[in-house]
């Protein structure tokens, strides 16, 4: 998921002290500072994730010993972050030269990251290695930056619409495929305390990362978000007014969306793949999920993580022989399965949990729809303006057409740093 904490203050701060060292002879001159030669020519790779919660550790485990055993000479020295702190030890690490070899870093990430000369450059890698095709455009997109391939998929998820069929079919409501269909469904559903449709609108990237769709779908892009984006936000300013969505989605997170579904006070919620464990959970819950409804045209926001590869790192070579193991289908469907994850290649499609269970095959069918929000190194200053135009929206603070203005004058000069 993408990171709820601002960075742009540190950024610019670690930046200047990154530009004044000079990054590139920084690079140059340090190295990773963490790979090791050892005897017999084993290698010692360090890499750095954010995956420190105790049920991702078992998948984690597996994949490592897997590598270590299948990946000649290969040897892995792992360190986990603090999912908010990854990007920022990176970003120093540029000027301490303690890096890693290899790091999973959230997709989103590389729009800062791709600009910085901290990632190693796996164009000519990956022309030569022929997989290229085999990802969903989606995915694939988010690791190119400058016309380079910065980085490999991990894996991905994105958001979808999950409804209470018992609560829908009480209603003589269709799961809806329309914003107009959607708004009248979310009315329809709406009885005392319950409301009709929760989703976060939290003045974070995950507030972000459920607007975007919205934007989308009504046709426009963050470089038309003086119109487009006011007609999004004019669509869930009217869903407040109506009553169907409670005005404190401005702070709600996702989890908080998930759990009034499952109490039963929102009949049908925004949210990705990672809440189905809980919600197959739940007692007496009965649900399903379909795609977000559509205006002008489908889209849904792409999350998930990217391998990348440190241009510090004194063994690229090895490195890149354990980002192609890890996509090796024998390696990667059980790791995708341990983590509740989806695959971010189309030929995996028809492997793993995915293949049956409903919901999660609703999930891997919306990525070829799925967008990442590949904007360039002024994406903080974009994430920004675009929170605080909701927020503002949604609290009646600004009118729709005023506050997209407002936040439309901001994107675009964020944009013109790509």
């Amino acid at each position: 998921m993408p990171s709820t904490v601002d960075r742009r203050g540190f950024l610019r701060a670690a930046g200047a002290g990154v530009t004044a060292l000079g990054l590139s002879g920084a690079l140059a001159s340090c190295g990773s500072g963490n790979s090791e030669q050892g005897s017999g020519g084993t290698t010692t790779l360090t890499w750095w994730d954010y995956f420190s919660l105790e049920n991702f550790q078992p998948g984690m485990t597996a994949l490592i010993k897997d590598i270590e055993a299948n990946v000649p000479g290969v040897r892995i020295n792992r360190r986990t972050v603090p999912f908010a702190d990854l990007e920022r030890q990176l970003t120093l690490g540029a000027v301490s030269g303690k890096l890693p070899d290899i790091a999973i870093v959230d997709n989103v990430a590389m729009n800062s990251l791709g600009g910085s000369g901290l990632l190693a450059d796996l164009t000519d890698r990956v022309e030569e290695w022929g997989q290229a095709d085999q990802y969903y455009d989606g995915p694939w997109a988010g690791c190119q930056v400058g016309g380079k391939t910065l980085g490999i998929p991990n894996n991905s998820n994105c958001l979808a619409l999950y409804y209470n069929t018992e609560l829908l079919r009480s209603a003589g409501v269709k799961p809806p495929t329309t914003w107009d269909e959607l708004a009248v469904a979310a009315q329809r559903l709406t009885s005392g305390d319950r409301f009709g449709l929760a989703l976060s609108a939290i003045k974070t990237e995950e507030g972000v990362f459920q607007f975007l769709p919205f934007l989308w779908q009504a046709g426009g892009d963050l470089d038309t978000f003086a119109t487009d984006g006011a007609t999004a936000l004019s669509y869930l300013d009217d869903l407040v007014a109506k009553g169907s969505l409670s005005e404190q989605c401005v702070g709600w997170t996702q989890q908080d969306v998930n759990t009034r579904f499952i109490d039963r006070r929102a009949a049908m919620q925004i949210n990705g793949p990672w809440q189905i464990p809980t919600l197959k959970k739940a007692k007496d819950l009965q649900w399903a999920v379909v795609a977000l409804p559509r205006d002008k045209t489908s889209a849904t926001c792409l999350g998930g993580e990217n391998w990348v590869v440190m241009a510090s790192s004194e063994q690229q070579d090895k490195a890149w022989d354990v980002l192609k193991y890890t996509q090796r289908p024998s390696v990667l469907v059980p790791y995708l399965e341990s983590f509740g994850n989806l695959p971010s290649r189309k030929d995996l499609a028809d492997r793993g949990t995915w293949a049956s269970d409903p919901a999660l095959r609703l999930f891997l069918g919306q990525l070829p729809v799925a967008r990442p929000r590949q904007y360039g190194p002024g994406y903080p200053d974009i994430s920004q303006a675009v929170a605080e135009a909701e927020q503002a929206v949604l609290t009646d603070s600004a009118a729709p057409s005023a506050a997209a203005k407002t936040a439309a004058a901001k994107i675009d000069k964020a944009l013109e740093r790509r």
